[in-house]
């Protein structure tokens, strides 16, 4: 009984310092050995990752992921990896890269702590904030603006808990009533019904700039919350992770990024050629200067 308890030990001991050299080669492995690395992506995260006319991922996390897969070619030095497309949802992303179904996820995933424990991140590509929307002859300027106003967020979101929270408090008086989905709330401030809209400021530019009247509209640049987006990857995958980072620094550093983040921000986008115009934000103007994969919203602000 001692000695299978000691081989029990050693077993375990042994596995233990094997797991982070199986980590470190994970994903070259598996990408050189099977000739293709594979790309999760949504289909309606615009302009981040989401399908064409033709039913072809696209979108600036897609190129993004790209420019990482040009540095994985160069370091595998296989010029013809192979590139598949797997689509993602917000529910199974995180399964399929842990069980290996798909080597990096191009969207608009939220890098925090919590999510850290399942799966690592890349450096941050964009950053978005908790802000609102209201009309411009509303002349809302700041939250103490909003004292005693009616104000919609969508049911379910860790937007409407944090403006809940920030009523009480701060007093504010404010009726908070949820809607069913973004476009709803949305046309609930078009209507009256609302005087302001709050959600993450890249899902309102979106909205402001597909409705009848985009000029009408103004994104408070007061910000509530901050939430860094990031590629994601599988966890203790050190090696691979070297590389994707290395790519991304080298997007930053070059300048790339500006002409990456003008085209899917600041033009026409695919297929209805809708402008966002959303400039790039101070905050990530920050991470192209200091490129960080920090999941803690204080490091952003």
């Amino acid at each position: 009984m001692r000695n299978l308890s000691r081989l029990a030990c050693i077993a375990f001991a042994c596995a233990t310092l094997a797991a982070p050299a199986l980590a470190q080669d994970g994903t070259l492995k598996k990408i050189k050995d099977s000739g293709s690395i594979t790309i999760g992506h949504r289909d309606a995260s615009i302009p981040f990752s989401y399908y064409d006319d033709k039913q072809q991922p696209v979108g600036y996390a897609v190129d993004l992921c790209l420019g990482i897969v040009a540095a994985v070619k160069n370091e595998l030095k296989m010029p013809n990896l192979k590139v598949n497309y797997q689509l993602v949802t917000s529910a199974n992303r995180i399964p399929l890269m842990a069980n290996g179904t798909i080597d990096l996820e191009c969207g608009s995933t939220t890098n925090n702590l919590d999510r850290q424990k399942q799966v690592w991140f890349t450096i941050t590509h964009f950053v978005t904030a908790n802000r609102w929307v209201a009309k411009k002859a509303a002349n809302i300027k700041s939250l103490a603006d909003l004292k005693g106003k009616t104000i919609v967020s969508t049911a379910g979101t860790t937007n409407i808990k944090q403006i809940t929270e920030i009523n009480a408090a701060q007093n504010l008086g404010m009726n908070i009533i949820s809607a069913n989905g973004h476009p709803e709330a949305f046309q609930m401030v078009e209507t009256g019904r609302a005087v302001a809209f709050v959600m993450d400021d890249i899902l309102l530019y979106s909205l402001a700039a597909q409705s009848r009247t985009p000029g009408d509209y103004a994104i408070s640049p007061e910000a509530l919350s901050v939430e860094p987006y990031g590629i994601m990857l599988r966890k203790d995958d050190t090696a691979f992770k070297k590389v994707v980072d290395a790519a991304m620094v080298q997007i930053y550093k070059s300048g790339q990024i500006n002409a990456i983040y003008d085209k899917w921000f600041l033009k026409p986008i695919p297929p209805k050629g809708l402008n966002l115009n959303v400039p790039i934000s101070d905050q990530f103007k920050k991470v192209i200067v200091h490129p960080t994969d920090s999941g803690d919203p204080n490091d952003y602000k």
